[in-house]
């Protein structure tokens, strides 16, 4: 047996529902018909009673009605309309009276049912309701009255009613399982277009979208969110692409240095200066080779946001001193002015490796950007209860239209302008990288010719 569609299973939970729904509506209605019915016979049995109560006489076992012309009443002497049975025992359990239309028959007196109380019983195979009314005469009982009316109408009442809610329950289920499926096929209909999307949609076919519903309810939200997951799918293989083509690139570009050198080292025999040169070159550039897969394994590693972290109490001071210590020999090279402001111990909650790697990378680029005899301000304040961190330098700087592009991988502004300083373009993508994993938020300003600002805030 195949499974229903989903449009048929919407359809049958919503009859399902709806069933019971009406089946409790039409029970109530049954009910409160029968109710009213046999409420209405009560209370005509009760106007009798109390009226042939003040209308009987008493002579000792005779029980009987003063005036005999009340017999002559239609109710009382046809069953064909609206008939009233009354019939008197006295006190021996003896038939005293009886209206003319119970002709040869009589009313059953029941020892199990209580005084007053009303009950279904048959005369001559028909439904009646009768009542049993003891007699009084000075406090003593002297017999009982029994009166009956006819259930026939009621029962058929009843009976026709039956019929019709059992004839139209399922007719109406019906009707209401076909229009529920019809509205069900509209309302799922956003969802035969993601269906739809979603087939013609490749790895080299990512700008189809899924056309959003007019009405802003939880399919276009549906809608809307699928496409959003389409825009990251797409720009996170558009970046891997990128990535792809500038590793490609940068991991081509020292290969071919080196085979190149060693080709041109292998064509005739060389004086061991030339071979000491060309080794050293390459040897060079297999450290530069060696130090981008290094970077790139590293974004690799990270790529993952739920990377799990080891969140530390750790010293921004010291993490500062050690980045600035590291590169010692490259400061007095180029004669850089070191100058830290810091007015206490600072400690933020972090991972101490992934802090050291954003702030050697920070403080690295400051030193290869600066000019000689140069000036490099760290500056750490505590402010609004967050602990933020300033990198100045008076560098070449980077130009207001290269600021945006300054995360990218690979990316190095005015890289031709700036040969002579080594680099992979990937400092600043780590940086950016580790400082959204780490929930650091990172801000660069910077002016040509006059240096870069990098500004840190710690949660």
């Amino acid at each position: 047996m195949e499974p229903l569609s989903f449009k048929n299973r919407i359809a049958f939970n919503y009859i399902i529902t709806t069933g019971l729904l009406i089946f409790v509506v039409f029970f109530s209605i049954y009910s409160i018909v029968k109710i009213s019915v046999y409420s209405h016979i009560n209370d005509d049995i009760r106007s009798e009673v109390n009226k042939h109560l003040t209308e009987i006489e008493i002579k000792d076992s005779y029980i009987g009605l003063i005036h005999n012309d009340e017999w002559r009443e239609r109710e009382h002497n046809s069953v064909a309309v609206n008939p009233v049975f009354i019939q008197f025992y006295n006190q021996n359990g003896k038939l005293a009276e009886k209206s003319p239309n119970l002709k040869i028959h009589t009313l059953i007196f029941n020892q199990n049912i209580n005084d007053n109380e009303f009950f279904d019983t048959q005369l001559v195979n028909k439904s009646i309701r009768q009542i049993q009314v003891p007699i009084f005469q000075n406090s003593i009982k002297k017999g009982y009255l029994l009166i009956a009316m006819s259930l026939e109408d009621a029962k058929m009442v009843l009976q026709n009613l039956a019929k019709i809610l059992l004839f139209s329950y399922p007719l109406i289920l019906l009707v209401l399982f076909i229009i529920a499926r019809l509205i069900a096929g509209r309302s799922i209909k956003p969802i035969s277009s993601i269906i739809k999307t979603s087939n013609i949609i490749t790895k080299d076919n990512l700008k189809s979208r899924i056309p959003l519903p007019q009405n802003k309810d939880e399919l276009y939200t549906l809608s809307q969110t699928i496409n959003n997951l389409l825009d990251r799918i797409e720009n996170t293989i558009e970046r891997e692409k990128q990535f792809t083509s500038d590793a490609s690139h940068e991991l081509r570009t020292p290969l071919t240095v080196i085979k190149g050198t060693l080709e041109v080292l292998i064509r005739k025999p060389r004086n061991q200066e030339e071979y000491l040169e060309k080794i050293n070159f390459c040897v060079s550039e297999v450290n530069r080779l060696n130090h981008l897969v290094d970077e790139l394994l590293l974004l690799a590693r990270f790529e993952n946001h739920n990377q799990s972290l080891k969140i530390e109490k750790v010293c921004l001071n010291a993490t500062i001193l050690d980045a600035i210590s590291r590169y010692s020999s490259l400061i007095q090279t180029n004669k850089i002015h070191i100058s830290t402001h810091f007015l206490k111990e600072y400690y933020v909650h972090s991972d101490a490796y992934l802090l050291s790697i954003i702030i050697n990378n920070l403080v690295s680029n400051a030193l290869k950007y600066s000019n000689k005899n140069g000036n490099l301000s760290i500056v750490i304040t505590d402010k609004n209860n967050k602990i933020e961190c300033h990198i100045i330098d008076s560098g070449v700087g980077i130009p207001a239209e290269d600021l945006q592009k300054i995360f990218d991988q690979f990316y190095r502004s005015k890289s031709i302008e700036h040969s002579g300083i080594k680099g992979t373009g990937l400092g600043l993508s780590i940086v950016k990288r580790l400082c959204t994993l780490l929930q650091i938020d990172i801000k660069i300003t910077s002016k040509e010719s006059i240096g870069t600002t990098v500004f840190l805030s710690f949660q």
